[in-house]
């Protein structure tokens, strides 16, 4: 830009250009919008962090508690959506979501609590292959579980855990494929990010699950980052679990339910080793627990259940599920490379960007390197939501639900202006 003004112009009427042609901008308007500091809708590009609210969430979330008032114990049964089966009803389209047969997934707990379910059921270390190979700066609560699974089998983790790439750089795929090809055999599983929550890096499922499967390893993937967000076909990856959270890009609110995906092949298979709960159990029998004290689990994702599903946790995903069928995840994913190719034009001259250029390799969120917290707090105190990572990091995610191109433009502009002011 030789006139910094006029580039700054030219790009906002591009903005306005482009939000004009988005067919996708009236979902903007089924969102709360939180206020900034001067009271007009903020910037908001932290859904990567949490996902704003739909609006429809407080109606469904309301007929529950009137259904719990007016029905108590009766609604598991007789409830406008009846509690018994309420898990039922987000099935189906989460397993559009994910790219799964029905049958292979389950909204149940918490992102980390089905990783540990998960591995409870799929990771079998057995003589030499007993290792664990996960991406180096994994999030911090899969290496959690990771270490304390090696731990739970006696294994040392300084030895058990592998891990690949450079913390804080984007992981080279050929790396990921030499290490399975190098140790494939000392290793049962390997459990990675499909969209890195530091670097929003994006991973080819299928190719990782191809040379892991190849070595004989298991393959699971965390999906915190990539569920709503990038496409995903898990059954046609061939992975053998998957698991995600619901409160980033699936909009369901802090600390919503959680899904996990198990392959049919596996899913099928009753005789697999599993933490057992009665709601995993068998509905045929599932109150006959004084007459019948066996397992036997359902078949499919759901006999990895442990408890009653939360309703009110439930209603939530429902309402945005709904929002993702309607956009289609095949525009959602055209109108969100269009909104970081736009952001990411604008920015690669002034700043140095850890998120891979190439929009097939990335989901929303751009990782930007600045100078340190100083420009984050300029940016809050000018209305724009971002998310720090300590020392020097921030993470921004344009949404395609509910964020603009015009908002792009704006961010880009108060960045670049606020590293280089006049």
């Amino acid at each position: 830009m030789s006139d910094p003004l006029e580039g700054w112009q030219a790009a906002e009427a591009e903005g306005r250009h482009l939000d004009a042609e988005d067919p996708l901008a009236s979902f903007r308007t089924r969102f709360h919008l939180p206020a900034g500091p001067d009271g007009t809708p903020a910037v908001y590009f932290c859904g990567n962090s949490l996902g704003l609210m739909p609006k429809e969430v407080s109606p469904l979330v309301q007929q529950e508690l009137a259904d719990w008032a007016q029905l108590a114990v009766d609604a598991h049964f007789r409830g406008a959506t009846p509690w018994y089966g309420y898990h039922e009803s987000v099935r189906e389209p989460l397993s559009r979501l994910v790219g799964a047969h029905p049958h292979e997934v389950v909204a149940m707990n918490s992102l980390t609590v089905n990783l540990h379910l998960m591995m409870a059921s799929f990771f079998r270390p057995l003589g030499a292959r007993r290792k664990i190979l996960i991406e180096s700066a994994a999030f911090p609560s899969d290496g959690y579980a990771v270490r304390s699974q090696l731990q739970l089998h006696g294994l040392d983790p300084e030895l058990d855990l592998l891990q690949v790439g450079t913390p804080r750089q984007e992981i080279g795929e050929a790396e990921i494929l030499e290490v399975l090809e190098r140790r494939g055999s000392e290793i049962a599983l390997v459990l990675l990010s499909a969209v890195h929550y530091f670097t929003g890096q994006l991973f080819d499922l299928a190719a990782i699950t191809r040379a892991a499967h190849a070595q004989g390893c298991l393959v699971g993937f965390d999906l915190a980052h990539a569920a709503g967000n990038v496409p995903l076909q898990l059954h046609a990856s061939g992975a053998d679990f998957a698991c995600w959270c619901s409160y980033k890009y699936l909009n369901s609110g802090p600390g919503a339910v959680a899904g996990c995906f198990v392959h049919e092949r596996h899913g099928m298979n009753t005789e697999i080793p599993r933490m057992a709960g009665w709601w995993g159990n068998d509905p045929r029998t599932r109150f006959q627990m004084h007459r019948e004290e066996r397992f036997v689990p359902q078949p499919g994702a759901d006999g990895w259940q442990l408890s009653n599903p939360p309703i009110l946790a439930l209603a939530p995903l429902r309402a945005s599920l709904a929002l993702f069928d309607e956009a289609g995840m095949d525009r959602l994913r055209a109108k969100s490379e269009k909104l970081t190719g736009l952001l990411e034009r604008l920015l690669r001259p002034h700043a140095t960007i850890l998120t891979p250029a190439e929009a097939a390799r990335r989901g929303c969120q751009l990782s930007l390197r600045v100078g340190g917290k100083d420009l984050f707090r300029a940016l809050e105190a000018g209305g724009f939501v971002v998310d720090f990572r300590e020392p020097d990091v921030i993470r921004v995610a344009p949404v395609p639900l509910y964020n603009t191109f015009g908002e792009v433009v704006r961010f880009a502009r108060a960045l670049v202006t606020a590293e280089r002011p006049a």
